[in-house]
């Protein structure tokens, strides 16, 4: 039997992460034969109790592609945990149907668009498969999430604008630190966070896992908060996959918020946002 969230106080009652990925256990969640990788176990008891220690209380369950096109574990969790929402991995012509997710917990769907080598990989959906989904998305209420770079932005953003459903990118948009702020595909992604169609995934570390200083990343952060407070997300990307060592996901909560410059903003961004979106 799946353990409830533990009760820890009103903080844990209104905050939210954005994303996160399950896996196993593997005698009852075996993942995909034909994979690109094989993580180690993150199981949902372990996920609870990372919400617990991070004083929040609901989470973002996204569907990894080491599963491909099996969803038992992603829909299992959500309906052990009515705290939990998750986000699919879908293309045209698949078994899994749209019609009912949204009342099975589930809020949206991945897809992939991205600059450079690993742009497409073994069980991802590309930006094709989100345009020609897009409707039937819109009439099951779920929203498109995509994982792309700020390299690969400006050449789409017209075609995201126009789609029937909202937009939430990942990852920060992979900005490049090197480049900085004003960089143009930045700056793309600035401007559809501006028309209120785009959401974007306050998750900064991958980007930074170059850089000698996580310092780098303030600036990129609170330009999106000028650009539009009120479509920004945080997400934990625990069990942070392929990456070693391993973050503190309460290392990177509390730079977000330092990052924020006041409890008000992490407020919107942890709670207020997140409810809109996901309740």
């Amino acid at each position: 039997m799946s353990a409830a969230i533990p009760d820890t106080g009103m903080a844990a009652a209104a905050g939210w992460d954005c994303h996160a990925h399950l896996f196993g256990p593997y005698e009852r969640f075996p993942l995909a034969p034909e994979r690109s990788y094989t993580p180690p176990e993150a199981i949902e008891s372990g996920y609870l109790a990372l919400l617990a220690r991070l004083g929040l209380a609901n989470g973002v369950l996204v569907h990894p592609s080491a599963y491909g096109k099996d969803h038992a574990l992603l829909l299992h969790a959500l309906a052990a945990q009515p705290a939990l929402r998750g986000v699919v991995v879908m293309q045209p012509g698949d078994a899994l149907a749209l019609a009912g997710l949204h009342e099975r917990g589930v809020r949206g769907a991945r897809f992939s668009h991205r600059s450079g080598p690993g742009a497409n990989f073994a069980g991802s959906a590309s930006f094709d498969d989100l345009r020609a989904l897009a409707p039937a998305l819109a009439d099951a209420g779920l929203h498109a999430e995509l994982w792309t770079d700020c390299k690969a932005l400006p050449a789409i953003a017209p075609q995201l604008v126009d789609l029937p459903v909202p937009v939430v990118i990942d990852h920060m948009g992979g900005f490049d630190v090197d480049a900085g702020v004003d960089d143009a595909g930045f700056r793309t992604l600035l401007d559809l966070l501006a028309t209120g169609k785009v959401w974007v995934k306050l998750c900064a570390y991958r980007n930074l896992l170059g850089s000698p200083d996580r310092e780098a990343g303030r600036p990129f952060q609170q330009k999106m908060i000028e650009a539009n407070p009120e479509r920004l997300l945080w997400g934990s990307d625990w069990p942070h996959l392929r990456v070693t060592p391993a973050p503190d996901a309460a290392q990177l909560l509390a730079m977000f918020r330092d990052w924020a410059g006041s409890e008000a903003l992490a407020d919107r961004v942890l709670r207020l946002n997140p409810e809109g979106l996901y309740r």
